[in-house]
C-alpha cells in the first residue's frame, strides 16, 4: 500500500498527503472542487484566475499542516485540525461565492454550513445518476471514520472558535496551552488569521498577478503559539500578521471586490433567482460548467445571462454612489437597500423607469454582502502574546485600528445594466434612490 503521496503545487511547492489522508483526497465531495472556480468569475478580469476550489483546499491542509507543526500539537489534533482544513469548502455552490446571498436568503445558512453537513453524512454531492455511474467509493463521513475520527468533531471545527478576552495568566505543559477547551483547534482552520487566509491571499494574488496579497507566510507560521485555549500570535511576529490584514483589506479591494467582477456575478445571481428553493439548495451538486449549461437550457433570461457571460458581454455600471460621498444618514437608507427583496423591487422600479424588461437592472449594496461572503474581514482582533500577557492587535497597532473602519469597497451601491441602456438607466436610479 503507498504510504503516502507528494502532489506539485504551484505555490507551496511538494506537499505530502499521507495515506490516510489519501481516501479523503479521492472522495467526490473533494474531487468536485476540481471543477469550481476560486474566485468565481474573476477570470473574466484576471485572465490567470483559473485555480480551482481544489487547489486551495489542498493548500489550505498544508498551511495547517505546517501551523500544527509549529505549535507542538498532538498526532490527533493534527489529524483532526488537517482533516477540517482539507474539507473546509466543500459546501461551495458553483463560482464560489457567488451565491452566498441567495443562500443566505432562501435558507439563512452559506456555504461553510453546508460543508458540515456534507462531512456528517447528512447529505451528498452526488446526484442518483452519478451514484450510479460511481458505483461503491468512499465519501467523506466514511474517510473520517477510517482515521478513527468522529465525523462530528471534523464538522465543528469549521464553526470558527472566538476567542474570550483578554487572558492574564500562563500555563504551559509540553509546549502548548494546558486548559480544558482547546478553541485554538477550530481557530486554526476558522479563525481571524487561520490557515485558509493564509493560502487564499498568497495563491489569489500568484494567480491574478495583484501583488498585494504577497505576505511572509514563514514568520507568521513561526510566530503562532497557544495561550488559555486561543491561538495567538508572539510578540515577534507583529509586523507579519499587520502585513497579512493590510493584505487581505486591498486584495479585497482590487480582485474580490473589482467593479467588473462585482458586476459579473450579480448577472449570474440574478439568473439563478429564477430557480425554486430546491434547485437552489441542490446547487451544491453541480459544478461551474453544469450550472452554466442548466441556466442555457431554461432559457429566457437564464439563457440569455449564460450567454452574456460566456462571450464576456457584461453589464456596465450605469449610476454608482461612492462611499466618499455618501452623506451623514444615508447608510441608513443604503443598508435596507441590502434586503435582497428590497433590493429587486428597487431594481425592477428602476428598470420599469427606463424601459427595460425585469432582470437586466441590477444594484449592488457591497456592505450587506460582505459580511456574508466573509465575515472575518473586518476583524482585527488578533491577540498578540508578549511576556506572558495577550493584548488584542487594534489596542498595540494603529494599522490594525485603522483597518477596523477601512470599508474594503468603493462604492456603496451601484447600478448597472446592458451599455446601449446606461443613460436612461443611470436617469431613473438617480430618481427611484433619491441619493
Amino acid at each position: 500500500m503507498v504510504d503516502h503521496k507528494i502532489i506539485r503545487d504551484s505555490v507551496h511547492g511538494s506537499i505530502r498527503v499521507d495515506s490516510e489522508f489519501l481516501p479523503l483526497a479521492e472522495a467526490p465531495e473533494l474531487q468536485r472542487l476540481h471543477s469550481i472556480h476560486q474566485l468565481g468569475l474573476a477570470y473574466l478580469v484576471y485572465p490567470g484566475a483559473n485555480h480551482t476550489r481544489f487547489e486551495h483546499s489542498l493548500g489550505t491542509f498544508a498551511v495547517a499542516g505546517r501551523m500544527c507543526d509549529s505549535l507542538g500539537l498532538e498526532p490527533g489534533e493534527v489529524r483532526l485540525v488537517r482533516a477540517a482544513a482539507f474539507l473546509h469548502d466543500i459546501g461551495h455552490l458553483p463560482y464560489s461565492h457567488t451565491f452566498e446571498m441567495v443562500l443566505h436568503e432562501q435558507f439563512g445558512i452559506d456555504h461553510a454550513e453546508i460543508s458540515q453537513r456534507l462531512i456528517r453524512g447528512e447529505d451528498t454531492v452526488l446526484t442518483e445518476a452519478e451514484s450510479r455511474v460511481l458505483g461503491k467509493h468512499v465519501s467523506v463521513p466514511e474517510a473520517i471514520e477510517r482515521m478513527g475520527m468522529d465525523p462530528r468533531e471534523v464538522a465543528r471545527l469549521l464553526e470558527g472558535g472566538a476567542a474570550q478576552g483578554p487572558a492574564k495568566g500562563l500555563d504551559r505543559h509540553k509546549g502548548q496551552a494546558h486548559f480544558n477547551s482547546k478553541r485554538y483547534l477550530s481557530q486554526i482552520v476558522s479563525g481571524t488569521v487561520d490557515a485558509d487566509q493564509l493560502d487564499y491571499l498568497v495563491r489569489d494574488a500568484h494567480y491574478t498577478g495583484v501583488a498585494y496579497g504577497v505576505i511572509d507566510l514563514d514568520r507568521l507560521v513561526e510566530t503562532f503559539d497557544v495561550f488559555n485555549g486561543d491561538l495567538v500570535i508572539e510578540r515577534g511576529g507583529l509586523s507579519a500578521v499587520e502585513g497579512m490584514l493590510v493584505a487581505r483589506s486591498l486584495m479585497f479591494t482590487s480582485v474580490y471586490f473589482h467593479k467588473t467582477v462585482r458586476i459579473s456575478e450579480l448577472m449570474l445571481a440574478k439568473a439563478v433567482e429564477g430557480f425554486g428553493p430546491e434547485d437552489i439548495y441542490s446547487m451544491h451538486q453541480m459544478t461551474d460548467a453544469t450550472l452554466l449549461s442548466r441556466l442555457d437550457s431554461e432559457g429566457g433570461l437564464c439563457g440569455e445571462i449564460a450567454t452574456l457571460i460566456k462571450y464576456r458581454r457584461l453589464f456596465k455600471k450605469a449610476y454608482a454612489l461612492a462611499v466618499t460621498d455618501v452623506a451623514e444618514g444615508q447608510w441608513d437608507t443604503i443598508d435596507r437597500l441590502g434586503d435582497m427583496k428590497r433590493r429587486r423591487m428597487v431594481e425592477e422600479e428602476i428598470a420599469t423607469r427606463a424601459g427595460l424588461e425585469p432582470g437586466h437592472v441590477i444594484m449592488d449594496v457591497p456592505s450587506s454582502e460582505l459580511p456574508v461572503s466573509e465575515p472575518r474581514m473586518c476583524l482585527t482582533d488578533v491577540r498578540i502574546l508578549q511576556q506572558k500577557k495577550v493584548r488584542l492587535l487594534p489596542k498595540i497597532s494603529p494599522i490594525a485600528a485603522a483597518l477596523q473602519t477601512r470599508r474594503a469597497h468603493d462604492w456603496a451601491v451601484m447600478v448597472a445594466c446592458p451599455e446601449r441602456h446606461k443613460a436612461k438607466v443611470a436617469k431613473a436610479a438617480e430618481k427611484v434612490l433619491g441619493l
